[in-house]
């Protein structure tokens, strides 16, 4: 019995024999017949197919991030490729066919969510693909069991992941990239991203570290130190600009130990990347570790104090007791730490230095934690991320004899306390300042920006100041933020080099269409994505055509039956 897919007719060769009339004869016979007029069917919009099989491309997804910029970045590549290839992003998870979740293994609240966000989906009888860090550290898990997988180097191919499982199959990629047994960076820089925002560009430089910290889990999911070429960044970037960016985030494990293993540094990016930065656009620089920024705290001051990037640095110190710095393998004593700020106060005047602190690590005593209370009464840090120690299973700090979990809390709210009870921003009230738009606040009253110290500027919310680099009075200051003035004879000045991408518009895409004559039929055209600018065909393009040549086709045959 054929097949619903069998063709009904043979070869075209096939359909025609010496019994049938000649044109010549059909031209004859059109004299004689009278054309009926006909009522013409209403062309539907956006027609949905109906099929009673599953044909990827065509669901809803919603996708969930939890972590670090690096996450984020990784959640941008993956959504871009997933609308490229025809799927439809969506912000409503309970109209989504599928869940994309991608995850952070830092700390057990970020995965207790994850887990969580699981197991509703599996109540709403969603279809769920997991990435992130949890499922590339603890891919056994229980209840990762019978889900499908999207490795951290694997993110480029998301789309064959998620194609097999909305087809109910459960598939599962964690390899590693290497070229010639070297470890590469991961995916491909040059692949579409939808950016959460249009004006924000992140960039991993690098993926994985060079320590082994006894409480990171990160490591286990993101491995050894592994660079991407500086050309291949630095025409990221380029591409960023030409898109509308107008701030660029460099992330990764550690950006400090850039380049070690391909025979470069961070300064040396750095420099070259400041080069294709725009005028009034800004670069931000990602977490360092002390042991590596030792190396080049010369060159990083004066990178710091170029005007497109900003003076900010996020150092963690996680302990000023040296002892619990030994216990935590993190290879820097305290002097270490305070010889890089001490350093970098001094001939970057104003800079902002973030740090982060855990509390309560295991062997932490109390005279341990009154050293590292101590750190911050001496330098008043304006941006601190306190942490409660949490063990992650599988690492060395799990085994260890633990603080009392009332302890923990107890010196967690010590230092929490400690950080509220001082204003690092009072003395910036009456300043005038530029600063550079590119965010909405969280209650959507005020627009973000940020000054040339990475502060938080709060300003109005008028449409001409987004994107744009614009100069302010400051009239109040608060904990974590500034609020500004615009002045009044001051015009905003673009950074941007083109019109920014609007929300939800993938990276990449080229908008006009492969041939000529497809560009009134939408629903026909194939897609094309742009790669360092080729043209090719993604998948979703390639089906696109086939249909529409099969439908063109039909069409013509038609047409010829009732002209003939």
């Amino acid at each position: 019995m054929p097949s619903a897919c069998d063709s009904l007719i043979d070869d075209i060769e096939d359909m025609v024999s010496f019994s049938d009339p000649t044109p010549h004869e059909r031209q004859l016979a059109r004299k004689s017949i009278i054309p009926r007029s006909r009522k013409k069917k209403e062309v539907l919009i956006n027609e949905e197919l109906q099929a009673d099989s599953v044909i990827p491309g065509t669901q809803k997804i919603w996708m969930k991030t939890w972590g670090c910029s690096h996450n984020s970045s990784d959640g941008e590549y993956m959504a871009g490729q997933l609308a490229a290839s025809g799927y439809k992003m969506t912000d409503d998870p309970t109209e989504a066919d599928l869940w994309l979740l991608n995850s952070c293994t830092v700390k057990n609240p970020a995965e207790d969510h994850f887990r969580n966000s699981i197991k509703k989906a599996q109540e709403q009888q969603k279809k769920v693909v997991v990435a992130g860090c949890v499922p590339q550290a603890q891919p056994r898990m229980d209840y990762l069991k019978g889900l499908s997988i999207i490795g951290v180097q694997q993110i480029d191919r998301v789309v064959e992941v998620v194609d097999e499982a909305v087809k109910g199959h459960s598939v599962r990629l964690l390899g590693q990239k290497k070229d010639g047994g070297r470890r590469l960076g991961g995916a491909r820089l040059d692949l579409p991203k939808i950016r959460r925002n249009p004006l924000i560009e992140i960039i991993s430089i690098n993926t994985g570290c060079l320590n082994a910290c006894t409480y990171c889990k990160t490591k286990h999911a993101r491995g050894d130190l592994a660079s991407y070429p500086i050309e291949e960044l630095v025409e990221r970037a380029r591409q960023s600009f030409q898109e509308g960016v107008c701030e660029i985030w460099l992330t990764s494990e550690d950006t400090g130990a850039y380049g070690r293993d391909i025979g470069t540094d961070l300064p040396t990016l750095l420099w070259q990347l400041v080069e294709v930065i725009p005028e009034g656009a800004m670069l931000r620089v990602g977490m360092t570790n002390p042991p590596y920024i030792l190396e080049h705290l010369e060159e990083m001051a004066k990178i710091l104090n170029h005007p497109r990037v900003y003076a900010f640095l996020h150092v963690p110190v996680q302990s000023a007791s040296d002892s619990v710095l030994m216990d935590m393998k993190r290879e820097y004593c305290i002097d270490d730490f305070k010889r890089v700020v001490d350093f970098l106060k001094e001939r970057v005047p104003g800079i902002t230095i973030a740090t982060d602190i855990i509390c309560g690590f295991p062997g932490e005593t109390e005279e341990d934690f009154q050293e590292t209370v101590d750190l911050v009464k001496c330098y008043r840090f304006p941006s601190l991320f306190i942490n409660q120690f949490y063990p992650r299973p599988g690492t060395p700090a799990a085994k260890m004899e633990q603080v009392p979990a009332h302890v923990k809390k107890q010196r967690t709210k010590k230092l929490s306390h400690l950080f509220h009870s001082y204003n690092p921003y009072d003395h910036k009230v009456g300043e005038r300042q530029h600063v550079l738009v590119t965010e909405e606040s969280f209650d959507a009253q005020y627009y973000v920006a940020h000054n040339k110290f990475y502060e938080q500027v709060l300003v109005p919310q008028r449409a001409e100041f987004k994107g744009k680099m614009i100069e302010v009075d400051i009239y109040e200051a608060g904990k974590h933020f500034l609020r500004g003035r615009p002045v009044e004879d001051s015009k905003p000045f673009s950074p941007s080099i083109a019109a920014p991408l609007q929300k939800g518009e993938v990276s990449g895409l080229m908008q006009e269409q492969i041939a000529n004559g497809l560009q009134g039929h939408s629903s026909l055209a194939p897609s094309s994505v742009l790669f360092n600018g080729s043209r090719s065909l993604d998948r979703e393009g390639l089906k696109k055509l086939g249909i529409g040549l099969a439908l063109a086709a039909a069409v013509l045959a038609f047409i010829v039956e009732k002209l003939f």
